[in-house]
């Protein structure tokens, strides 16, 4: 006679977890979601990803259909309760991106990177001023017309290479550097040339 449970399975079966989620799970999910979205900002995907490696943590023996499923329930409350918009998202992060002197390029590449599909990414970031992001970012780091020592070649080619690495063109990276600190100035408060 074989030992069995009162589900009627061997003890040395395995239980085959079921692909939908448990209300406990559903609940967890929800609350998750809800105080991940109240903390800050989050993409779908950048939500989707955080229910998903979370639920693994919490659930031992789950199922892949139940963590996309938690997944999927979490992007639906977030998107039901107005608090995930990927639009919303990248228009804020572009404005961030632009006065942390971020080029387009680099703003959009980010965007893309934390889930954002390109076409939303490149409507954001249509606007960009990448010539007051460059002067933003030689404003950071003493750059160009705010330098503040002595100009050598090691720190030319120093400064032309910050610009470069921060995904701007070379024309915005001399213009930037040949400039004067009036007329840095000028442009960053809105009085063009």
């Amino acid at each position: 006679m074989l030992d069995s449970d009162k589900d009627g399975r061997d003890e040395n079966e395995e239980a085959v977890p079921s692909p939908v989620p448990t209300p406990r799970m559903l609940s967890w999910a929800r609350n998750s979601a809800a105080y991940r979205l109240g903390k800050r900002m989050h993409t779908e995907k950048q939500l989707a990803d955080a229910i998903a490696r979370k639920a693994r943590e919490k659930f031992e023996g789950i199922s892949d259909e139940q963590v996309a499923a938690l997944s999927a329930f979490a992007v639906a409350f977030g998107y039901d309760n107005k608090a995930l918009d990927d639009v919303a998202y990248a228009d804020v992060a572009t404005r961030s991106g632009q006065q942390s002197g971020r080029s387009r390029r680099a703003i959009s590449q980010r965007l893309v990177v934390k889930g954002i599909d390109r076409e939303t990414a490149t409507a954001a970031v249509a606007d960009v001023d990448d010539l007051k992001a460059a002067i933003i970012l030689a404003r950071k780091r003493a750059f160009g017309p705010f330098r503040k020592e002595a100009l050598d070649d090691k720190r030319k080619m120093k400064e032309l290479s910050a610009f470069a690495r921060g995904g701007f063109g070379f024309e915005i990276g001399r213009r930037v550097y040949d400039m004067t600190r009036d007329e840095a100035e000028a442009i960053l408060s809105g009085d063009t040339l």
